[in-house]
């Protein structure tokens, strides 16, 4: 097992192909009042095992896949799904990183959570459950405040099982100083708030900004693929969960079918155009400002849908060898 730090997983990000997210659960017992999936202890699980089992087997069958994000939810939340998906991506020569909030750490840590971490290179570990109160708190410069015990009980069952440890923490003041002083072998990974799902309600939307500025979509390189069967073409957590355009997702209903529905998202004209240039390129789009590339990229699909000539340029464009 190949342990991947934050720069290869950089890298493999950006090459094409090369990583896919599996989706595993929208259950979540944390309950974290900014989840941007809006998870909860109730929410929708794996029902159709078939169907699950399928779209794990279509993952291992993607032979450019090197390395699989395991996430959701809580993957942890779905013993069954877990234990079943790592044991086939490690046997079909994939590397699989989990991203977990460590819940399960609030005590012993039980044997089938060990036995997940032995088969994982790497894992995120969120403090989310932390932001909350240390954001409450702010303390004083210089004085980052203390980890939960449960993330410095997850952080050293993970580091136990031979897993490379990223922790993962919003970008606010004194959160990354605390990791590093508590946990100082992790490598820290800061990431900006996402105004989505209960998120929207914590977070102010980011500013607008012209479209040539946000480049072209380094997240179509990040498709996902969900415990239900649906395909969508990057890891856009609205998309995901079943907002955005149509035309980012498909649904599949067999392993065979897994390849196919990727190849399909990524020859999507406005998609392809996003994955490739960005929206600048894009007439409809080019004059205009946004606060995401999301948003634009939807935009643009509203705008295909709409007129066909915008389509008909799109696929000119995103067609260009």
């Amino acid at each position: 097992m190949t342990a991947l730090t934050l720069a290869d997983i950089a890298r493999l990000r950006a090459t094409p192909g090369a990583t896919v997210v599996l989706f595993l659960t929208d259950r979540c017992p944390v309950g974290c009042g900014h989840c941007s999936v809006s998870a909860t202890a109730t929410s929708p699980t794996i029902r159709d095992w078939r169907l699950f089992t399928e779209v794990v087997r279509g993952v291992c069958g993607l032979t450019a896949v090197q390395a699989v994000a395991v996430t959701g939810g809580e993957p942890f939340a779905a013993r069954r799904g877990l234990c079943y998906a790592v044991d086939e991506l490690r046997a079909a020569g994939k590397a699989v990183v989990v991203f977990t909030s460590g819940y399960w750490a609030g005590g012993r840590v039980p044997e089938w959570t060990g036995r997940v971490l032995a088969a994982t290179a790497t894992v995120f570990l969120s403090t989310d459950s932390f932001h909350a109160s240390a954001l409450a708190r702010r303390p004083p410069p210089g004085d980052p405040p203390a980890l939960p015990q449960h993330i410095r009980d997850a952080a050293t069952a993970v580091t136990r099982a031979g897993c490379h440890l990223i922790v993962q923490v919003l970008d606010e003041p004194g959160l990354a100083a605390a990791v590093r002083a508590h946990l100082p072998d992790a490598e820290v990974s800061v990431v900006g708030a996402l105004a989505t799902g209960r998120g929207a309600e914590a977070f102010a939307p980011g500013p607008r900004r012209p479209a040539p500025q946000l480049g072209r979509c380094t997240l179509l390189n990040s498709p996902t693929i969900r415990y239900d069967g649906t395909v969508t073409a990057c890891c856009n957590e609205s998309v995901i969960t079943g907002s955005g355009p149509a035309a980012l997702r498909r649904q599949v209903t067999r392993a065979d079918e897994v390849a196919g529905a990727l190849a399909s998202l990524r020859a999507e004209p406005v998609t392809a155009v996003m994955a490739r240039f960005g929206p600048y390129a894009l007439p409809t789009l080019a004059g205009g400002s946004y606060r995401s590339i999301c948003e634009a990229c939807w935009q643009g699909h509203a705008d295909a849908a709409a007129d066909e000539r915008v389509r008909a340029y799109a696929t000119v464009l995103g067609g260009l060898p």
